[in-house]
């Protein structure tokens, strides 16, 4: 009895010195720099994070006078002022930039897919904008402000890496250049919410001013150059809509120039195209969307997952709100490089499936359930374009796989909503179960391209 008290004794013993090593170990993760090697990590569009290297930061002189401005400054933080600081402190850098472009885009009743694009350009803008940062943060090396003057108010705690140039003044550069591009007539707006978000941070007193003017020029300067690289192709498509057995029919099909938009990791789209649909004569085929039993919940999911978001399918809207929720609950909000990557990762998954899934679309030209059968009725209207293969299940698998990848402990419940996103189709009756399973191919085959980028971008 003795031998097995003394033994349990042990065992608690090191249960609390393992414990005690994993807190250690994680405070000091905690406590240490972040990141410093985001520099070099793999950038989408600039050829490396050197690209856009700064000059030095100010000399001591002139951050002596800065340090100066911050003391003032302390002395004049009303309420206002502290709610607009904690307004934009809130979640990673992206994360307002993301809200801001879907309430924009709900506000015009924008609802077409040139949102994924939008999305897109939006986070690879921020992103290599922050890896130039980096960049420059860890080549210069600049003490925050509270390091030189310890009695310095701050409204925040100092992020642990370099001052020079403002991680959140680099975000608002990228992020209203790029909204201010997708919405001219409201440029203004935009950046009158960058000027916002970059002062916040020297009124905080957690950066100089100086480092927010140079985090605004460098993130524009590296928009400019994504706005660049995704410039659509303004050459219309010119062709004629095919005629015969199993064929779409209609006169102006919808979405047939977005197979030409620029990949950032595919090398073409055709890469991942699937093999042809069932022959038009395949009776199963259509009896399979006839007989479905629908109910009041699969009615409502296939409305949910066609309308839900914002009154547009529902996974575009969700996936900003999925990963800014998964970044904090890691405690990777403060994280801005690993933030935005994880944004970019996604949100270009997302993009390059669709590319892939309308170069199918319009290489086959296959006709929707009801062209088969006119009795075959539909919960939400018919897209405008052909049927193989279903956009759906290739941009809910390809985004399931790069979010599990990303969140590994969520992967299995991202791949049920790429199972029911898909599903919800067939129960809708705009879509065969063999357009569904190809869409699942085509997103598998892009989600491994990019998990595969993501394993040698430098992060991993």
């Amino acid at each position: 009895m003795g031998h097995r008290v003394n033994r349990h004794i042990v065992l608690v013993f090191v249960s609390f010195l393992l414990a005690g090593l994993v807190l250690t170990a994680s405070a000091q993760m905690a406590t240490g720099p972040i990141e410093p090697g985001a520099g070099g990590w793999r950038p989408w569009v600039l050829a490396s994070g050197k690209e856009l290297r700064l000059a030095p930061p100010p000399d001591a002189q002139a951050t002596a006078t800065e340090l100066q401005e911050l003391r003032t400054l302390a002395g004049q933080r009303d309420a206002a002022a502290l709610g607009r600081i904690r307004y934009w402190d809130f979640w990673s850098p992206a994360h307002r930039w993301n809200e801001m472009l879907t309430d924009t885009r709900v506000a015009q009743n924008l609802f077409g897919v040139d949102g994924i694009r939008a999305f897109a350009m939006l986070n690879v803008a921020i992103h290599d904008a922050l890896i130039a940062a980096w960049d420059s943060k860890y080549a210069h090396n600049r003490r925050r402000p509270g390091e030189a003057d310890p009695q310095l108010a701050t409204a925040l705690p100092a992020p642990r890496s370099p001052s020079y140039p403002c991680e959140h003044s680099v975000a608002a550069g990228a992020g209203s250049t790029v909204l201010a591009h997708l919405f001219p007539k409201e440029a203004q707006r935009f950046a009158e919410a960058a000027e916002e978000a970059s002062r916040s941070r020297v009124l905080a007193g957690v950066v100089y001013p100086s480092d927010a003017r140079a985090g605004l020029e460098l993130g524009r300067a590296v928009a400019a150059r994504v706005i660049a690289y995704l410039k659509l192709d303004e050459t219309k498509w010119a062709g004629t809509v095919p005629v015969g057995p199993g064929l779409w029919q209609g006169k102006e099909p919808v979405g047939i120039d977005e197979m030409r938009w620029k990949p950032f990791v595919l090398t073409s789209a055709s890469q991942f195209r699937p093999g042809p649909p069932p022959a038009p004569d395949s009776a199963e085929r259509a009896a399979e969307v006839k007989n479905f039993k629908r109910t009041p919940v699969t009615n409502g999911k296939a409305a949910y997952w066609q309308f839900g978001g914002y009154g547009t399918p529902a996974l575009l809207y969700r996936l900003s709100d999925e990963i800014g929720l998964r970044l904090a609950e890691a405690g990777l909000d403060g994280n801005a490089p690993r933030a935005a990557r994880a944004y970019a990762l996604v949100h270009v998954a997302h993009y390059e499936s669709y590319i892939v899934s309308q170069d199918a679309k319009f290489h086959y030209w296959t006709a929707r359930p009801n062209m088969f059968d006119p009795s075959i009725t539909t919960v939400v209207p018919n897209p405008p374009f052909p049927t193989y293969v279903s956009n759906a299940g290739a941009l809910g698998m390809a985004a399931a796989l790069m979010l599990g990848h990303v969140f590994p402990r969520e992967a299995n419940r991202y791949l049920g909503w790429a199972q029911e996103l898909g599903e919800s189709r067939l129960w809708a009756g705009i879509h065969f179960r063999s357009d569904v399973e190809a869409g699942w191919e085509i997103g598998r085959g892009v989600g491994a391209a990019f998990i595969e980028r993501a394993k040698h971008d430098g992060a991993e």
